[in-house]
């Protein structure tokens, strides 16, 4: 039987309680969802933390987005006051109240106005809540701030049963409510320090200055019956609204592509086995001042755009127009990408915001523009406004976010001979996939560059130096020269080479001295070997006339002794008188 429990748990299924979205940007992924539906839930923090902007913004998204009309209840502000508040944000309460989507009922309560007699209840409000949920059938309620409420009252014995009775109604109402109150003192959240324990969802908001900064976080204080993150997170207020920014996944369970980005640099490429970065990677461009950082990033930003994608260049050094302007003296047209829509830029000096604020704007900025490259020029800047710790963990949560986006992203960093930089170069050079480092080369008298790739993880690459170059037709790394006394740069370099080719010159013109002394040789040679040749010939002549005539002699020879023996045989053959046959002569 206890192997049958033990296997029902195993195979049993965890459900949540039902929710509501807010359609507040990022909320809704930190607590899983959004608030709890048909359940009251409580914002409070200090005063001007965005409580009542975040309440009102639940409200707006909720008729906009969702089709749920809901009612905004507030004891400070009236209906026009709170409609010219959010007009700069883009939300037309009069419309929505036009619509029927938004009812806004100001409350006027005023300490003076009130004498405590008796019993005190919240039945006149319960009545007019009530009205004005029905009136537009509402879905969402909003309570602004409840301490206006009960502002009059001195006994905490009929303030606290009040107040659990209003939270009670609301459930039993079944409209998703958020209730606004103001942080108490000591470990209290509200002033009452009943609300927090009587909410089903706390969510605490906090302005905080750090050192003449000021930085807004949020943090889910609890959430009955679901899982919801526990961390602060920073959020920001602009002209779309309030946005939170959530700490990304520390599992590291992130997907990874093998497909490879150009760095805009062809013997860059080539140094990264001929391919460039891959893509959804991070990189790292380190070196001092005046090294060519920023001309490797827009390389990079140029790149990405030639190829018909976006790219999301963050600088914290120079002005757009500054670097556009640059960029120029090295042929690289970013203005074009910038008029297509396929580069932009986002400036701004570190110390605008907090590196909270930071982040916050460019995960929001990211979300809406959707590139595939990424561009922050340089880091080393947000060590004004954070420690290096801060300054890591910031770039940590970057970067992930980028890494499960699939977004290349490439930071530059500035070097310099202090502890601190040192510390932060270490830090965020362990943290990307490639770092590229750009030194000084000082020698001869003159200052050139070398380029190193220090690391490029899952890939081949270069371990050699080459001198980075930088002119007015782009960017080119060539090998260096090692000369007796080490790597030759600049004029060195030009001086080697060019002993080198007068070396070859001298060597070709040698060879070819010899060449044409064994040619004149070689004709000299053949010319006595005609010369022999025809003083053989003729010798072979002569003789053959001689031989040729010796032969003729004795054949003349041969014939005329032949002619006497014909002659000599014919005389004795010759008759002689009759009778005589043998051609005697009688005596």
């Amino acid at each position: 039987m206890a192997k049958e429990n033990r296997k029902d748990r195993k195979t049993s299924v965890h459900t949540q309680i039902p929710k509501t979205k807010t359609g507040i940007t990022g909320l809704d992924e930190i607590t899983g969802g959004g608030i709890p539906s048909g359940r009251p839930s409580l914002v409070c923090g200090e005063a001007g933390c965005g409580k009542t902007l975040m309440s009102l913004e639940f409200i707006v998204r909720g008729a906009t987005e969702f089709n749920e009309p809901g009612v905004f209840m507030a004891f400070e502000e009236k209906a026009q006051e709170l409609t010219m508040n959010v007009g700069s944000l883009g939300f037309d309460l009069d419309k929505l109240q036009k619509d029927k989507k938004l009812k806004i009922d100001y409350v006027h309560i005023d300490r003076s106005e009130i004498e405590e007699t008796g019993e005190y209840d919240l039945d006149g409000l319960f009545i007019r809540l009530d009205y004005a949920i029905n009136s537009i059938g509402a879905k969402r309620v909003v309570l602004d701030t409840i301490e206006n409420l009960f502002a009059g009252l001195t006994n905490q014995a009929i303030l606290r049963a009040e107040l659990r009775r209003l939270f009670q109604w609301l459930k039993e109402k079944g409209v998703t409510a958020i209730i606004t109150g103001e942080r108490g003192e000591g470990p209290s959240l509200t002033r009452q320090g009943l609300e927090e324990y009587v909410s089903d969802c706390v969510i605490l908001l906090d302005h905080r200055v750090i050192n003449q900064i000021s930085t807004r976080r949020l943090r889910i204080v609890k959430y009955r019956g679901s899982v919801h993150g526990t961390n602060e997170y920073p959020f920001m207020i602009d002209e779309d609204g309030i946005s939170v920014l959530p700490v990304t996944s520390l599992k590291l369970e992130k997907a990874v592509s093998s497909e490879r980005v150009s760095s805009g640099i062809p013997a860059l490429d080539k140094m990264l086995g001929g391919h460039g970065f891959f893509k959804g990677g991070s990189i790292l461009v380190s070196g001092t001042a005046g090294t060519g950082k920023t001309s490797i990033a827009a390389c990079f930003a140029n790149e990405v755009c030639n190829k018909n994608q976006k790219c999301l260049y963050f600088a914290f050094e120079e002005s757009p127009n500054q670097i556009i302007r640059n960029m120029h003296s090295i042929s690289m047209d970013l203005r074009k990408h910038v008029n297509n829509g396929l580069l932009q830029f986002m400036a701004s000096r570190p110390t605008l915001h907090g590196l909270e604020q930071h982040l916050v704007a460019m995960h929001k900025l990211i979300k809406k523009f959707k590139p595939q490259a990424v561009v922050l020029d340089p880091i080393t800047n947000l060590i004004t406004v954070g420690s290096v710790s801060e300054v890591k963990a910031m770039l940590i949560r970057l970067i992930d976010f980028l890494q499960e986006e699939q977004i290349t992203v490439l930071f530059t960093a500035l070097t310099l001979n202090s502890v601190v930089t040192e510390q932060t170069d270490e830090g965020v050079s362990s943290l990307v996939d490639a770092w590229l480092l750009v030194r000084d080369i000082e020698f001869n008298g003159e200052r050139n560059r070398g380029m190193y790739i220090m690391k490029s993880r899952g890939m081949k690459h270069s371990n050699q130096v080459r001198e980075f170059i930088i002119t007015d037709k782009g960017i080119d790394l060539v090998e260096v020269y090692l000369g007796p006394e080490g790597v030759l740069t600049g004029s060195a370099r030009e001086a080697q080479k060019l002993h080198e080719q007068t070396g070859q010159v001298l060597r070709t013109n040698a060879m070819s001295m010899k060449d044409r002394e064994v040619l004149r040789k070689k004709k000299v040679l053949e010319a006595k070997i005609a010369s022999l040749q025809s003083e053989f010939e003729s010798a072979e002549e002569e003789l053959n006339k001689i031989y040729i005539e010796e032969d003729l002699v004795k054949r003349v020879t041969e014939e005329n002794r032949q002619e006497m023996l014909k002659l000599h045989r014919g005389e004795d053959n010759m008759p002689g008188p009759k009778g005589n046959n043998n051609g005697n002569k009688k005596v």
